[in-house]
C-alpha cells in the first residue's frame, strides 16, 4: 500500500530528526541555567513544541478534507500539548520555534517535510488518513519516551511528557477504534506489537 510505503518513511525521516534536534548544541536556546537543564533537554522541548504542533495542523487539514470528527477532537487535544511545550520553554527561557507561524509551517525542515507528506497522504482516503493518524501517534510515543529517558531530574518536564504519552494513547486507541469502524484491523508500523497490545486492550 502506497500509505503504508510513505508512513515508514515517515518513521525514518522522524528517528533522524529526532537523532539530531537530540544532539544539537542548542543553537536555539537562549538564556537557560545549564545547572537545571542541559542544552539536549532544551533542544527536546523546541522539537517537541513543534512535533506536537505537527500532530495538530495534519489533523485539522484531515478533518477539513475528510469531516471525521475524531480528527477535530484529537487536533483540540494536541493543542493543549504544544501549549504545555510552550508554557515550559517561557519557563526555561527557550526560544519558541512556533511563535506566530501558520498552520502546515515549520522551522524544522523535517517536520516540514513530513507535514507536506502525511497531509498528502491522508487526502488519498479516509483509511489513508486514520492510518496517517494512528501513525504520528505510534511515534510521538517513542518520541516522548526517548526524551522521558533522557531527562535527568527536571520533574515538571518529565510529568509534562507523562501526560503527552497518556494523550497519545488516548488518541491512538480513537484512531484503531474507528479504523475498525471502517473495517480494517490496524497493524502497528513501529512499536512492538506486545507495547500495541498493552495500549489498546
Amino acid at each position: 500500500m502506497r500509505a503504508f510505503n510513505l508512513i515508514i518513511s515517515f518513521f525514518l525521516v522522524l528517528f533522524l530528526a529526532l537523532s539530531l534536534k537530540a544532539n544539537a548544541s542548542g543553537t536555539q536556546l537562549t538564556t537557560v541555567s545549564l545547572d537545571t537543564l542541559s542544552d539536549d533537554e532544551a533542544a527536546g522541548l523546541v522539537f517537541m513544541r513543534e512535533e506536537e504542533k505537527l500532530a495538530r495542523d495534519v489533523y485539522i487539514y484531515l478533518y477539513e478534507t475528510w469531516g471525521q470528527k475524531t480528527f477535530d477532537n484529537i487536533a483540540a487535544s494536541e493543542q493543549t500539548h504544544t501549549d504545555a511545550m510552550l508554557e515550559l520553554l517561557h519557563k526555561y527561557g527557550i526560544d519558541d520555534p512556533v511563535g506566530d507561524n501558520a498552520e502546515g509551517v515549520f522551522v524544522d525542515q523535517n517536520l516540514q517535510g513530513l507535514y507536506d507528506t502525511l497531509t498528502a497522504t491522508g487526502s488519498a482516503s479516509l483509511i489513508d488518513a486514520l492510518l496517517v493518524g494512528a501513525a504520528i501517534e505510534e511515534i510521538d510515543l517513542i518520541d516522548i519516551k526517548h526524551l522521558v529517558d533522557e531527562l535527568d531530574g527536571n520533574d515538571d518536564i518529565r510529568q509534562a511528557y507523562e501526560n503527552l504519552i497518556a494523550g497519545s494513547e488516548n488518541h491512538l486507541r480513537a484512531f484503531v477504534r474507528v479504523l475498525e469502524q471502517q473495517g480494517i484491523t490496524y497493524t502497528p508500523g513501529h512499536l512492538s506489537q506486545e507495547e500495541y497490545d498493552a495500549i489498546v486492550k
